[in-house]
């Protein structure tokens, strides 16, 4: 997306948020104005930042515990028929469940803290990983891997130069789809069992205090989350795999 796309489209969603607010006119909906300045002012005097750095690290914890055993497994799953046709059952019928059924099943087995939401999250993105590197592994041309191993590369040598550069955009691919959904879901996780966290925030804000500016505010920098996240694993994507961006 162009820069100008972006900024354009801001500015509509701004409008459109400013007619309502003038429309309603309720505390419920102050307008976007009075949201950015409650935005700015909490994150100067820091009410905010611990909740940031809460959200932020359990996100990106499970996105790298996520790629670092998803990922590992989709390529023994997407070479090897007799592993895949063993686990295959298990996917098929676990990867289309929505995973927010398991919130509260997860709470109660792992009880508070940080590490039953870095487990909710860690699903999301687990599935969704293994899946498309599954795939991607399978169809790597079985000629490519042959005319590499005619040039005498081992196993290794095929993970390195074959498996693992086909992988990463399939990977990148499951972070863009999932990052949305990772990040609806830990403002779920976080309505629970916490004092940390943005979904704790815009909740205890929105629905204790009815410091109505203060929760959007706190939507805003939720969102704020998912677009950085989404964006980075996008230039990640045109650093590490150029190729696809050729025309």
């Amino acid at each position: 997306m162009k820069r100008r796309e972006l900024i354009f489209a801001i500015l509509v969603i701004l409008a459109v948020w400013q007619a309502a607010a003038m429309l309603i006119r309720q505390p419920i909906l102050p307008s976007p104005l009075v949201v950015i300045l409650v935005f700015f002012q909490e994150l100067v005097n820091g009410s905010m930042i611990p909740h940031v750095l809460a959200s932020l690290w359990r996100v990106l914890i499970s996105t790298l515990l996520a790629i670092a055993t998803a990922a590992p497994l989709g390529l023994i799953l997407g070479q090897s028929q007799r592993f895949n046709s063993l686990f295959s059952p298990v996917i098929y019928i676990l990867y289309p469940i929505p995973k927010v059924v398991f919130v509260p099943i997860i709470l109660l087995l792992f009880g508070i803290g940080d590490f039953p939401k870095i487990v909710i999250i860690f699903i999301i993105l687990f599935f969704q990983i293994l899946v498309l590197v599954r795939d991607q592994a399978a169809a790597i041309r079985p000629e490519l891997i042959q005319s590499v191993r005619s040039l005498g590369a081992g196993r290794r040598a095929l993970f390195r130069f074959v498996y693992i550069p086909a992988s990463v955009p399939a990977i990148l691919t499951a972070l863009r789809q999932s990052v949305g959904t990772a990040v609806a879901v830990l403002y779920i996780a976080e309505l629970f069992a916490t004092q940390k966290g943005l979904g704790y925030y815009i909740y205890y804000n929105g629905s204790t205090l009815f410091d109505y500016a203060s929760m959007y505010a706190g939507i805003i920098a939720l969102s704020l989350m998912g677009l950085i996240l989404y964006f980075s694993v996008d230039w990640l994507e045109r650093r590490l795999c150029p190729w696809q961006f050729v025309h």
